[in-house]
């Protein structure tokens, strides 16, 4: 398998993790962020297709998944809307948190390997995009962990400010 293929393989079982954890939870909150996570892995496979076929890598179009996300959990504040998960579920969160970080060094690994150009800047840009799923990923696992407590200390308001303020992971 080469380094498409395994991409391509990382990206799809990302898409369906995530939208099994979609299905499994009745927050409408947390299943829009999932929701959404999943869709980014369809935009990186095809990415990761296209530079398999030596093809135009396509413009992906950037979304502010801490806005976005932010605008999600400002609205379940106001509707009062507290998760109830189980610790088992935590744990499948906490593996799509760990699938994210190895993702995140396997992308910006390979993209130290390949001379400037197209295909570098696109592995540089997904890594980057995989560290943002972290970083989103550790705010719901804590929002889901801690519900009341996370709420409270508006932690959700900072969300871009954390991304930019965390360099490694």
């Amino acid at each position: 398998m080469n380094v498409y293929e395994y991409a391509m393989k990382v990206e799809k079982d990302g898409e369906k993790y995530y939208r099994d954890l979609a299905s499994k939870t009745e927050d409408p909150g947390v299943k829009s962020i999932l929701t959404m996570l999943a869709d980014e892995e369809v935009k990186h496979y095809v990415v990761f297709e296209k530079m398999s076929k030596n093809q135009i890598i396509p413009t992906q179009s950037s979304v502010d998944i801490f806005k976005n996300t932010k605008n999600i959990f400002e609205k379940m504040q106001k509707e009062n809307q507290l998760p109830n998960f189980s610790q088992d579920q935590i744990e499948f969160y906490k593996n799509a948190l760990r699938s994210e970080e190895n993702s995140y060094k396997f992308y910006t690994e390979k993209a130290l390997m390949l001379e400037e150009g197209e295909q570098k800047q696109a592995f540089l840009r997904i890594a980057e995009e995989e560290r943002a799923h972290y970083v989103l990923l550790e705010n719901v696992i804590e929002y889901i962990s801690t519900p009341q407590t996370w709420v409270e200390s508006a932690e959700f308001n900072h969300l871009s400010e954390k991304f930019v303020q965390k360099t490694t992971l």
